[in-house]
């Protein structure tokens, strides 16, 4: 049995011979990326959380409660089953009980992490498909600003904008996890990396397959959704690259796939593959599809360069890649499981590198690439300035007006009367996405979820809207109170407080009521931001 070692050495000569090697240099993307990660950073953390974000903090609130049998994310209800609790998840909840932070600080620091991560991934990736020192840095740009004119926010979308709210988001983490894989896959398909162990018959140890797998493993654990765009990544660099096979090659990748697959089935906190029959979320996912062109026209400008691979080879990984990705968002649309639409913003990916990668080419250009990189320049433009722009430039200093993230009030106030696991009922748009991030449960959960039958959410949601109904009754209420533990009201402005309710607190900003249902009723008056509040019962 041989055993080969291949080291590729550098010439040390020169006045540096003394010290051993040259001076360190950073590459473009380091000082890019840094800039990057300083700007992206401190953008994140002046937007207010919003949207989504109310149920990954009430993710890690359940989780510092309970790490190994966490309650439902949203109510007082079994969490067993529920997808949410991913390695990923359970990470946070346990640096939230070492620390003693909240399921909303530990977002925020999350964020910036996960940031690192895609940054990371970004720049090795895109250095498996090229070694030109720029390319990196274009593929930031294409992949921040290469939208469309239109905002495109969704958890899973790279753009500028869209990270301000969804850096800390499971999602980010596992797409920066889908580019590391991608560019370990790339490398071993293509037989690249540098200095490199190479074993019997000149194969790579099976370690590296199995550590590969277990990669990829935990970003199915993490967002499935991701998992399928990157799987597809992964096939579109195998099958694009790696010409020479043996019975040996094809057993290492099988390692592979068989590590992720048991990686995955070993997770005790829910069962990943039971996911491929839940359509609970296929609804609200069916605006994915609706304004493509004003949300995604400007990645266009990458289907040059894609096409050029294309001529150049057919079985190139990003062409290849951009084929299985545009598949999977089409089944989405005409099978009706809109979920697979997550999967759109992985699909503008090999559209972007493609023109990085292209636009990198060293000068002087011909005609058509200075047209391209022209083009290119100005899609960069008019996607910062349409909607971009607004998620760096603070609206204090901001000349023009342009369009800023979204800013959701702030439920303090509310959150510092009730305690964790106490039942609130409400069903304002603001209040019913971040209230259980907070540690309280809701009477009816906002989102679907594996671990609690819909029907049942459905019949939740019912009886909320009939308890908050002008023309309920006091049995009715009473009812529904005893039914699920209810413990609050939280009330919009245009609501009334029930007879029976102890008005605590308001919000200035939103003119919102936090009310206790029982206690002592005195009355007592005082004004909101909307005006008079009437004569109600305070605590």
């Amino acid at each position: 049995m041989s055993v080969g070692v291949l080291v590729r050495r550098r010439t040390v000569d020169g006045a540096t011979a003394l010290r051993g090697g040259g001076s360190w240099r950073p590459s473009p993307y380091q000082c890019a990326g840094f800039l990057f990660f300083l700007m992206m950073t401190l953008a994140f953390w002046r937007v207010p959380l919003c949207c989504d974000a109310g149920q990954h903090a009430a993710v890690v609130e359940r989780l510092k409660a309970d790490l190994l049998h966490p309650r439902h994310p949203m109510a007082d209800l079994p969490g067993a089953g529920s997808p949410y609790y991913s390695p990923y998840a359970v990470a946070q909840g346990a640096f939230a009980r070492l620390t003693g932070l909240g399921g909303w600080e530990v977002l925020r620091l999350t964020g910036p992490l996960n940031l690192l991560v895609l940054l990371t991934g970004l720049g090795r990736f895109v250095r498996v498909l090229t070694p030109r020192p720029w390319a990196p840095v274009l593929a930031l740009t294409a992949t921040a600003l290469l939208w469309g004119v239109e905002r495109a926010w969704w958890s899973g979308y790279l753009n500028l904008m869209s990270m301000t709210g969804n850096l800390p988001y499971p999602s980010a983490f596992a797409i920066g996890l889908a580019l590391w894989a991608w560019a370990l896959t790339g490398a071993r398909a293509r037989d690249t990396g540098g200095v490199r162990y190479l074993g019997p018959g000149g194969l790579r140890p099976l370690s590296g397959y199995a550590g590969l797998g277990l990669l990829y493993g935990l970003i199915l654990l993490v967002h499935p959704i991701t998992a399928v765009a990157a799987v597809l990544g992964a096939l579109a660099l195998v099958a694009g690259w790696q010409r020479r096979w043996s019975a040996a090659l094809a057993g290492r990748w099988a390692l592979t796939g068989a590590v992720a697959l048991t990686t995955a089935a070993c997770w005790p906190y829910f069962d990943v593959f039971a996911l491929a029959g839940d359509s609970s979320v296929d609804a609200m996912h069916r605006r994915l599809y609706l304004d493509p062109a004003g949300q995604f026209g400007l990645a266009l400008l990458g289907l040059p360069a894609l096409w050029l691979r294309a001529r150049r080879s057919r079985r190139d990984p990003l062409v290849l890649m951009f084929a299985l990705d545009c598949a999977v968002v089409t089944y989405g649309w005409v099978s009706g499981h809109y979920t697979y639409g997550r999967a759109l913003g992985l699909t503008l990916l090999p559209l972007q590198l493609a023109l990085a990668v292209e636009l990198a080419a060293p000068r002087p250009w011909p005609v058509w690439r200075r047209l391209l990189g022209g083009a290119a320049a100005a899609g960069a433009v008019a996607g910062l300035l349409t909607v971009h722009a607004g998620a760096l430039v603070p609206p204090a200093v901001d000349p023009v007006g342009f369009r800023q993230p979204p800013d959701w009030p702030s439920y303090d106030w509310a959150a510092r009367h009730i305690a964790p696991g106490e039942v609130v009922i409400t069903d304002g748009y603001y209040s019913v996405h971040a209230i259980a991030g907070y540690g309280p449960d809701l009477a009816a959960p906002a989102w679907p979820d594996a671990s609690l039958d819909e029907r049942e959410r459905l019949r939740r949601v019912a009886d909320v809207r009939a308890y908050l109904d002008p023309a309920s009754t006091r049995a009715l209420r009473d009812t529904v109170v005893r039914r699920y533990g209810v413990r609050w009201l939280l009330l919009t402005p245009y609501q009334r407080v029930p007879e029976e309710a102890v008005v605590v607190a308001w919000s200035r900003r939103t003119g919102e009521v936090l009310a206790r249902v029982g206690g002592e009723r005195r009355d007592y008056s005082t004004t909101s931001s909307t005006g008079m509040l009437p004569r109600v019962a305070l605590e």
